[in-house]
């Protein structure tokens, strides 16, 4: 079964992949550019992702359903927190720079670019209905304790800037039209289905450009990020599935959460590593690593999940 699941999951990961192929060789050729890739992003960040989840919140309203919402981003959270409070028992080097980029690049994996479209191909709306909860917290985390805690000040903690984050808006929009109830009209519907459809290609090719222009040296010159990247793509999503399958949790919850733990570290240990002065080549050697090895170990790790909660 096992095997089975692998064959099953690979050919899913290796259709991203094959993107990302796609978006690498835009990079080479110059068809992609530094300019464009960040219009690209910013498209993905305030127009996909939120389509992504007021389309995957377009269900029928139940309180069993909206309890599974709280338990999810309740398991979300926890997960986080969790992984922050790892990170601070393994790293402890002198050089602060350094040690902020190995602990982000644990805690904040790539949840909305790599894992979405997995969740979707493989456990459907359900998948991407825990995926979008799943990145709503992510949102909340990484712009409150990683803001702070990569630019070692407080004051960076901005009311405003997570209220005007592209993703709490996207959740917070789902969630009222949820719990209310409301039908969106085809007219409105489908155009949103079809924006948040762009979030399989999209970010692949994005994922893509940046291995182009990627120095992968530092990673693998770097025992640290060996530490880490074993942390981000084995360790947190694996000690989460046997964290979560002994309690009778819904089996696509855990699979979709997996999923997203087991994704590569996030872009935004690239950015924050820019803006912060931290340690931005091995920011960007991690990242890159961590999302050329996720080929082999996303597989892996969804494919245990499958067999240690199997339908």
């Amino acid at each position: 079964m096992f095997f089975d699941n692998f064959i099953l999951i690979a050919q899913q990961v290796l259709v991203l992949f094959i993107l990302i192929g796609v978006g690498y060789a835009c990079g080479k050729f110059k068809v992609i550019t530094e300019e464009a890739s960040k219009k690209m992003t910013d498209i993905v960040l305030y127009v996909v992702t939120p389509c992504v989840m007021v389309n995957a919140f377009q269900r029928e309203f139940s309180f069993d359903l909206l309890g599974q919402v709280f338990l999810a981003a309740g398991i979300a959270l926890a997960i986080l927190i969790l992984s922050i409070l790892l990170t601070k028992l393994v790293f402890h080097d002198k050089d602060i720079a350094r040690r902020k980029v190995l602990q982000f690049s644990v805690v904040f994996s790539n949840c909305a670019f790599m894992s979405l479209p997995l969740q979707k191909a493989l456990l459907g709306d359900e998948g991407m209905f825990f995926g979008s909860i799943f990145v709503a917290i992510f949102n909340i985390v990484v712009w409150t304790f990683g803001l702070v805690d990569m630019s070692g000040d407080r004051k960076m903690l901005s009311a405003k800037r997570l209220a005007l984050n592209p993703g709490i808006i996207g959740f917070v929009a789902s969630m009222i039209i949820f719990v209310t109830g409301v039908q969106l009209p085809v007219f409105i519907s489908s155009p949103i289905g079809h924006l948040a459809n762009l979030n399989t290609p999209l970010p692949m090719l994005i994922i893509g450009y940046y291995l182009a222009n990627a120095q992968l040296k530092k990673a693998f010159t770097d025992l640290g990020s060996y530490v880490a990247l074993a942390l981000r793509l084995i360790v947190i999503p694996v000690g989460t599935l046997f964290a979560l399958a002994p309690f009778g949790i819904n089996r696509n919850l855990v699979i979709a959460f997996v999923i997203a733990c087991s994704a590569p570290t996030a872009a935004t240990c690239t950015m924050f590593s820019a803006k912060f002065n931290r340690d931005v080549e091995l920011s960007v050697g991690v990242v890159a690593s961590s999302t050329l090895l996720s080929i082999v170990t996303m597989p892996l790790v969804v494919s245990l999940a499958y067999t240690v909660c199997p339908a």
